[in-house]
């Protein structure tokens, strides 16, 4: 069976009429985690004004039920503001479920238009990560605060350094502009230090924003 994960961004305590609107197209629940949003704007972010709460809700789906999944949660967001959220769907290939190794949909070699790119780092450089990877191209992005479950003397985690307090840093752009974006990420004095930080990027699918549209 193919699964599939779909991320809905949206305003904060929105997060449960996603879910809402999710499980009355059959979803089985979904994971809501807070955040902060970016703005792409890096005039209106300097002044303070880009900051919003966010929800991110991840709801991982089989195949056959994404489509209507991601319906009903358009629907159920139809009236709200033009650009209330934005939604998307990354393809996963492997994940764990009832304790066994369930397989996903391999589409490596299909080219893809936007590529979602995690960053996670120290807490407190997340915005730093931001600020360069617009130098690149890239537009807003979303921040959710995290933290490590290993103890100082624990083994590294990929060979990055445990600190308690993380920031994890979704961006989503065009393909093409991915490893310019990287780059820039790379070049932060802040992740000079060997394990200081950790990124990776994803297939994107189907993305969208959420609310009224441009005509109404």
């Amino acid at each position: 069976m193919k699964y599939k994960l779909i991320v809905s961004v949206v305003p904060h305590d929105k997060g449960e009429l996603i879910t809402k609107a999710a499980t009355d197209a059959g979803s089985t629940g979904g994971t809501v985690l807070m955040g902060r949003g970016i703005s792409g704007n890096s005039f209106v972010t300097a002044l303070g004004l880009g900051e919003t709460s966010q929800d991110v809700v991840y709801i991982l789906t089989d195949y056959e039920q994404k489509e209507n999944i991601s319906k009903s949660i358009k629907k159920a967001v139809e009236n709200e503001k033009h650009n209330f959220g934005e939604i998307f769907t990354v393809n996963t290939n492997i994940f764990l479920k009832n304790g066994n190794v369930a397989e996903g949909e391999n589409k490596m070699a299909e080219e893809k238009s936007l590529e979602l790119i995690t960053v996670i780092l120290n807490k407190g450089y997340a915005d730093d990560a931001m600020a360069a990877a617009r130098k690149a191209g890239a537009g807003g992005g979303t921040v959710i605060n995290a933290r490590g479950t290993a103890k100082e003397s624990d083994a590294k985690f990929f060979g990055m350094q445990i600190v308690p307090e993380k920031e994890m840093l979704l961006i989503v752009v065009e393909s093409d502009k991915k490893n310019n974006v990287l780059n820039e990420i790379k070049t932060l004095p802040c992740l000079a230090e060997p394990g200081s930080g950790i990124a990776f990027c994803s297939e994107v699918e189907d993305f969208a924003l959420l609310g009224k549209s441009h005509n109404e």
